[in-house]
């Protein structure tokens, strides 16, 4: 019986299709294409590893441009170019402007530390010791010329800070010496006296870095009183380390060594008596052949007409003044006061006029009293280790090393 559409096995009689290779290679080929881009996606993100996650980015070149070159030049550095205008040195720059720059040494290389007055605040101090400015001996650190010149009386004094919006009619610089023996004295002198006042210390006082430290942290500078051999030696005996002229002279530089090393962060020594010594130039000598390299100011206090001390000075190429004027060599407060008052008249004809004081408690008082009436008169209290840059061209005399105002008599009796 023939087969029908109900009894025929079911596949055994369909038509057979017709074979298609095109289309298995056409499926195998987009199958091959998508996998190689992804591939190629794969190694893409792989290779570049782009950090903004394909954020969009933009490129941009930045040009650099050298600054212009600027000319500097400043006046007269107080303490050691007191001449005419030119090129200004580092330490000239921060003088002037009463910028402090601190230079660590080599424990911290190229580290420094600046300090710019407030006009609002008090001026400070550059810190000491700077480790380029001292020498280490069996007596502790004694001060000496940096090796890139820097000295002591140049880091150590203190600024002049910002210039006044009126010129001053005259200038005092003001030095108040004995301190460090008596704890009270002292302490009045550190707080009570204008920082502008220069304070020197003894070198037989206890604790004298400490104290020091103190005077320079109030703004104060501070020098170093030598005692010295006066011509009524040894009836006025300034103590066991005095310079000495004759046989004993041979021990001075060792008793100079054990006065500098007392305590650091001073800007140069003022001699304590010493009429006898002062005027031997012979005994001299060695002294300030060992002060010529350690960058100090070295001050003449004033009491010896015969005193060689601040001319000898100036030729052995040391910055050198004298005093002109001891205001308390009678401990009065109206004999002060007259003092003070004649200081003025000469700070206003010569320009500048350099004066000491004991630290007394008249005198302390008395000075403290004057400074408060100074602002009104147009007078200035300025650090002794600037008086020498200040010049009045209507003045007769010269405040150069060595030299006096003309018309000044030396003050105090021959010591």
């Amino acid at each position: 019986m023939p087969l029908t559409d109900l009894n025929r096995p079911l596949g055994h009689d369909k038509p057979a299709r017709a074979n298609r290779p095109w289309g298995r290679w056409l499926a195998t080929a987009a199958a091959g294409f998508v996998g190689t881009v992804l591939l190629g996606l794969l190694l893409v993100v792989a290779l570049r590893r782009d950090p903004d996650g394909g954020e969009p980015m933009a490129v941009a070149s930045i040009e650099k441009r050298a600054a212009p070159p600027v000319a500097v030049s400043a006046g007269p550095d107080p303490v050691t170019n007191p001449g005419p205008r030119g090129p200004a040195s580092a330490a000239q720059l921060e003088s002037n402007a009463g910028v402090t720059v601190y230079r660590p040494d080599s424990d911290a290389p190229g580290a420094i530390v600046i300090t710019v007055p407030d006009d609002a605040g008090p001026i400070k101090l550059a810190p000491a010791p700077d480790n380029r400015l001292v020498e280490r001996t069996r007596y502790g650190l004694l001060p000496k010329t940096a090796p890139d010149g820097a000295t002591p009386a140049q880091i150590y004094a203190r600024p002049l800070g910002p210039a006044p919006a009126t010129k001053p009619a005259g200038r005092v610089a003001l030095i108040v010496g004995g301190l460090g023996i008596s704890q009270s004295g002292t302490s009045d002198a550190i707080t009570r006296l204008p920082p502008q006042v220069s304070l020197a210390f003894a070198p037989y006082g206890t604790e004298l870095e400490r104290t020091v430290q103190r005077a320079r942290g109030e703004g104060h500078e501070v020098l170093l009183q030598l005692p010295m051999e006066p011509f009524d030696y040894p009836d006025n005996d300034p103590g066991p380390h005095t310079l000495l002229t004759g046989p004993k002279a041979s021990d001075n530089l060792d008793k100079l060594h054990w006065s500098l090393g007392r305590f650091t962060g001073y800007v140069g020594i003022i001699n304590f008596l010493g009429g006898r010594l002062t005027a031997d130039e012979g005994a001299l000598s060695p002294i300030l052949r060992d002060l010529a390299g350690r960058g100090l100011l070295v001050v003449d206090d004033g009491s010896s007409a015969r005193s060689q001390l601040a001319p000898a000075a100036s030729r052995a190429q040391i910055p050198a003044l004298r005093i002109d004027r001891t205001i308390d060599t009678v401990a009065r407060a109206d004999a002060i006061d007259k003092e003070l008052a004649n200081l003025e008249a000469m700070a206003r004809d010569q320009g500048i006029v350099v004066a000491a004081a004991s630290a007394l408690p008249v005198s302390i008082e008395r000075i403290a009293q004057w400074a408060q009436s100074l602002e009104a008169k147009k007078i200035a209290i300025v650090p002794v280790s600037a008086a020498r840059g200040f010049r009045n061209p209507k003045s007769t005399g010269s405040l150069g090393p060595g030299s006096r105002p003309a018309g000044s008599l030396p003050t105090g009796s021959p010591r």
